[in-house]
C-alpha cells in the first residue's frame, strides 16, 4: 500500500462531497464575488486550489510547462470537476515519480527567493492549502443562505 496515495484517495473523496455541495448552489452564486471577502468567490479559490497543485508539484517538482489555470477559464462547476480530474493526474504522477523519495531537497523558486523544499513539503503544502479554502468556500456558500452537509474528512 501507497500511503500517500491512500491520503490522496482520501482528499479526492473528501473533495467530492464539496463538489455534490457547490452543485446545490445557482450557477451565479458560485461565481459571485463577496465583497466582505475581499472580492473573492467559491469559483475564484476553486480555481486556485487546482492552479496550487499545478504549481507545486507540477512546474516545480515535475519540471512540467502547464498553462495557467485561470478561473476566467472556467465558467460552471462541471468544468471545474474536469479541471481536478487533470489536478489528480498530475498529483497521481507526482507520487509515483517521488514514490520512496520524499527526503532529497529540490531547488524551487518563491516569490523572489530560492529554497531546498522536499518532495514530502510540497504534498503537504498543497494538500493542507486545499483544506484551508475548502473551510473558505463552505463559509462563503453559508454566507450565500447554503447550509453545508457535514465537511469532514470523507471516510475509507
Amino acid at each position: 500500500m501507497n500511503v500517500f496515495e491512500s491520503q490522496y484517495d482520501l482528499i479526492q473523496n473528501t473533495r467530492e462531497s464539496l463538489f455534490r455541495y457547490c452543485e446545490i448552489m445557482s450557477p451565479t452564486d458560485y461565481v459571485k464575488k463577496l465583497e466582505t471577502l475581499g472580492g473573492v468567490s467559491i469559483h475564484r479559490l476553486h480555481a486556485h486550489v487546482a492552479e496550487c497543485y499545478q504549481v507545486w508539484l507540477g512546474t516545480r517538482a515535475l519540471g512540467k510547462s502547464l498553462p495557467k489555470i485561470t478561473p476566467e477559464s472556467i465558467h460552471n462547476i462541471q468544468e471545474m470537476r474536469e479541471v481536478f480530474k487533470k489536478t489528480d493526474e498530475l498529483v497521481y504522477e507526482f507520487l509515483n515519480e517521488f514514490k520512496n523519495r520524499w527526503d532529497p531537497a529540490l531547488q524551487a523558486s518563491w516569490q523572489s527567493d530560492s529554497m531546498e523544499l522536499t518532495e514530502l513539503w510540497l504534498f503537504t503544502h498543497t494538500i493542507t492549502h486545499e483544506f484551508h479554502h475548502r473551510g473558505q468556500i463552505v463559509k462563503i456558500g453559508r454566507q450565500l443562505g447554503y447550509i453545508p452537509p457535514k465537511m469532514n474528512l470523507a471516510k475509507p
